[in-house]
C-alpha cells in the first residue's frame, strides 16, 4: 500500500465490532471469551474442542472480535517480514479459514507490491476460503465483502481439495494443529508437492510447543526444500475495544507471538543452494529494536524494521524470548562470520548451517 493510504484492518474491525456486539453485551462477550481460551486449552488435547469452541452466539462472537484480529495482525506481520508479498500470488487458497481474516491480511498486503490506483478488489489476489465450519464459511464472506476482496468460499474437507501449483500460495493459519495425526502427515506430503510444482507454502502456529509437538518434523521437511523457519514477537497495536476486552478478560495480548513455515515460491527461493544439505535446518533470525512498528502501511511500517523480533527456532530446547524489547542475539562462537560483539541494531538475515554449527 502507498504511504498515507487509510490502514483497511481499522474500518475492518470497526465494523466487526458492530456486528459482534449487535445484541451482546461487552459483559457477555468478556464472559464468552474467557469460556473460548480455557476450550483453547481444551481442544488442543480432546477430539470434542474443536466443535465446541464455536458452539453459541457468545463464543462465535467472542472467537470473531477477539482472536480473528489478532491472527489478522500477527499474519501481516509475518507476511512482511518473510516477504510473502512480493511476487504477489495470482491465488491465495486458504484451508481452515475460519472468519477469513488470515488470508485477507495476506491478500491486503499484496496491493502494495502491485502498485496503481485501481480499487483494492482489482489488485488483491484472489482468495479461495475452505473450512468445515458453516458460521465460519458466513463469517469468511462477510470479510471479504467488507474488505473489498475478491473470491470463493465453501464449506468442505481439507483432505479433499486439490492444491493449486504454480502463481498460486497455500495458507493454513491455526489449522494444521486441528488435524489428526494420520491427516496432518498425509496434509504435508501434499504440501511440499504443491510446493514442487511452483505453489508457495505459509503455515502459521502458536509458539507453544506442546500446542503442536509435530512441529519438529515440520520444520526439516520444510528446511529440506528450501523452506524457512522462524518464531515471531511483535509489539501489539490493539484497537481500545480489542485492548480493554483482552484486559477484562484476564489475558494479556501486548505482544503477538507465533512460529511459521515459510516455503517461498520456485523463482523467489534464495538460491538452489538451499535444498541441496537435506541437513541443513535453514532459519530466518531478525533482531530489531529501537521504536514501535507501525499497526499499519500507512504509518511508515517497513519490513522487517521496528521493534519486532522474529527469533530463529533452535531445535527442541529453544523458546521464545520473553520481555518489552528484543535482547541481543548470541551465536556460538564457531560460526565463521560472528564478531566479537553486535550492535544492537544489527538485523541479521538469513543464517544456514548445521546443527552442529548452531552449537545444537
Amino acid at each position: 500500500m502507498q504511504a498515507g493510504q487509510h490502514d483497511p484492518f481499522e474500518s475492518w474491525f470497526e465494523a466487526l465490532e458492530g456486528r459482534c456486539l449487535h445484541g451482546l453485551s461487552f459483559a457477555e462477550v468478556r464472559r464468552a471469551l474467557q469460556a473460548l481460551s480455557s476450550l483453547y486449552v481444551e481442544r488442543r488435547c480432546h477430539a470434542g474442542g474443536p466443535a465446541r469452541a464455536l458452539q453459541g452466539a457468545g463464543k462465535r462472537a467472542a472467537f470473531a472480535l477477539f482472536y480473528a484480529p489478532l491472527h489478522f495482525l500477527l499474519v501481516r506481520q509475518i507476511v512482511r517480514s518473510v516477504g510473502a508479498a512480493s511476487p504477489p500470488p495470482e491465488t491465495i487458497l486458504d484451508l481452515g479459514c475460519g472468519t477469513g481474516c488470515a488470508g485477507a491480511a495476506w491478500a491486503l498486503e499484496c496491493i502494495g507490491e502491485t502498485g496503481g490506483v485501481s480499487p483494492p478488489s482489482s489488485r488483491a489476489p484472489r482468495l479461495v476460503g475452505i473450512d468445515r465450519n458453516a458460521w465460519a464459511v458466513g463469517e469468511t464472506r462477510w470479510t471479504l465483502r467488507t474488505l473489498g476482496l475478491k473470491g470463493a468460499v465453501r464449506r468442505g474437507n481439507l483432505e479433499g481439495t486439490p492444491l493449486p501449483g504454480s502463481g498460486t500460495a497455500v495458507l493454513l493459519a491455526f489449522t494444521a494443529n486441528e488435524l489428526a495425526p494420520a491427516a496432518r502427515e498425509r496434509l504435508l506430503g501434499r504440501l511440499l508437492k504443491a510446493h514442487g510444482h511452483g505453489a508457495s507454502v505459509l503455515v502459521v502456529e502458536p509458539v507453544a510447543r506442546r500446542v503442536a509437538p509435530w512441529w519438529g518434523e515440520w520444520s526439516r521437511a520444510a528446511a529440506a526444500a528450501g523452506g524457512l523457519s522462524g518464531l515471531w514477537r511483535f509489539p501489539a497495536r490493539l484497537p481500545e475495544r480489542l485492548r480493554l476486552l483482552d484486559r477484562a478478560a484476564g489475558l494479556d495480548h501486548s505482544e503477538l507471538t507465533g512460529r511459521s513455515l515459510w516455503l517461498p515460491p520456485r523463482s523467489a527461493s534464495h538460491g538452489p543452494s538451499m535444498g541441496q544439505d537435506r541437513k541443513a535446518v535453514v532459519r530466518l533470525q531478525f533482531l530489531a529494536s529501537g521504536g514501535h512498528l507501525p499497526a499499519g502501511p500507512g504509518e511508515g511500517a517497513h519490513r522487517g524494521q521496528g521493534r519486532a523480533a522474529g527469533l530463529a527456532e533452535a531445535g527442541d530446547g529453544s523458546r521464545l524470548r520473553t520481555g518489552k524489547a528484543p535482547q541481543p542475539l548470541q551465536l556460538p562462537a564457531r560460526v565463521a562470520h560472528q564478531k566479537a560483539e553486535l550492535p544492537e541494531h544489527l538485523l541479521l538475515d538469513r543464517i544456514r548451517g548445521s546443527r552442529r554449527d548452531l552449537g545444537q
